[in-house]
């Protein structure tokens, strides 16, 4: 009777096709066991984190993406070679180590140090750098787009060493330090159906998980979208913050003096609301110094995105300006406040210096007070602390 039980199985299965996984629409799962061995349950390529299809507010509409669209695989790979310090020459620089979750990707040290000193310039912030019209990138716009920008630091002798000059290693030996890595071997074959790895594969992904890196959960945007515009009170502000808002959406009215004599503040002339990005047409804003202290610079025409320019609480997400020289909202306000040209600044923006003078705001304290307010409002809460931007090495 067992034997014909048997004999029945086989033939209702067939000697080749009876297994425990017969269902025709089974699909073996791909292991990965050097990134299994590396990064454990914080990067599980069978199940990737969402980065192609975050919810973006239907009135956010600047996009400076260029052909580059982010997808999860992608920006998987960006994440890891964002956080991984053997893309410096000595191994202990990442792009994190100068753009931190927790500071909303900017760095609280007025310098940021790498492998060779320290950098001449601020880290920038790089909250919602896609939602920008501005395509070029670092404060003085030196590098076209993010993609050639991510990988300017790691060929800078200072900051991640492979310059390829002043006996640095080039960034050719860097890819052949990479592809000798196990997880990049089936991270490079996992996005792009090879194992090669190029600089133009790695700013790709390096720039998606840049661009992927957004935050809309603010006060301000669970008020924009009650809104039919930006200029309407938003029910969910206080009278304060409409008071702020309306001063920073709303332009100055000079006398032939530079002074204020009525309107708002005139900073969404250059920092452009719903996005908070900076105009691409923006000169200089007086701040001219250096993090050395000596000699000028008035090349510097960028900036991040106002939003989460400090926590929700108000605390601060390191310094300001290229500088880092001011640390305070109210600081930032009162520089902006009174404007003095100085000798040797011939790119001042136009628009900081009616009728040729320094602007001078004319500011009281409850106009600083409601504008520190309503910036304060464009922070959130998610991109700190999500588990998607972090760290898979920890």
């Amino acid at each position: 009777m067992k034997n014909q039980i048997i004999l029945g199985l086989f033939a209702i299965c067939g000697l080749t096709s009876c297994s425990n996984n017969s269902d025709e629409n089974y699909e073996e799962i791909p292991s990965y066991p050097f990134v299994q061995a590396e990064f454990g349950s914080s990067l599980d390529l069978n199940n990737l984190a969402n980065y192609a299809n975050q919810n973006i507010p239907s009135y956010i509409i600047k996009d400076n993406s260029q052909g580059n669209l982010i997808t999860d695989k992608g920006a998987t790979l960006g994440r890891v070679l964002f956080y991984d310090k053997n893309l410096s020459s000595n191994n202990t620089i990442s792009c994190a180590s100068c753009h931190k979750q927790e500071f909303a990707f900017s760095d609280t040290n007025v310098a940021s140090t790498g492998v060779n000193g320290t950098t001449g310039r601020h880290s920038m912030r790089l909250i919602n750098s896609r939602f920008a019209t501005e395509t070029k990138f670092f404060w003085n716009e030196r590098a076209l787009n993010l993609e050639t920008q991510t990988t300017m630091p790691i060929k800078d002798h200072g900051e991640m060493g492979f310059s390829g000059e002043n006996g640095d290693l080039s960034f050719n030996d860097l890819i052949t330090k990479l592809s000798a890595i196990g997880y990049y071997k089936e991270l490079f074959k996992f996005v792009y159906g090879s194992e090669e790895i190029t600089e133009a594969k790695i700013q790709s992904a390096l720039a998606q998980f840049i661009r992927s890196i957004q935050s809309f959960d603010s006060k301000y945007d669970a008020g924009r979208a009650l809104a039919a515009n930006d200029g309407q009170p938003f029910s969910n502000f206080t009278p304060q913050e409409n008071q702020g808002k309306n001063l920073f959406l709303s332009p100055p009215v000079f006398n032939a003096n530079g002074v204020r004599t009525s309107g708002g503040l005139g900073c969404a002339g250059c920092h452009r609301a719903p996005e908070f990005d900076i105009d691409p047409n923006t000169l200089n804003n007086g701040i001219i110094g250096t993090i050395a202290g000596t000699g000028i610079d008035t090349g510097n025409t960028r900036a991040p995105s106002l939003r989460d320019l400090v926590k929700t609480d108000g605390t601060t997400n390191g310094p300001m300006m290229h500088t880092g020289v001011i640390t305070t909202l109210q600081a930032a306000i009162g520089h902006y406040g009174t404007i003095n040209i100085a000798p040797g600044n011939n790119n001042l923006d136009p628009r900081l210096r009616p009728g040729g003078v320094g602007q001078q705001l004319n500011l009281t304290a409850t106009e600083v007070n409601a504008v520190i307010a309503f910036l304060r409002t464009l922070s959130g809460t998610d991109v700190y602390t999500n588990s998607k931007w972090s760290n898979p090495f920890n």
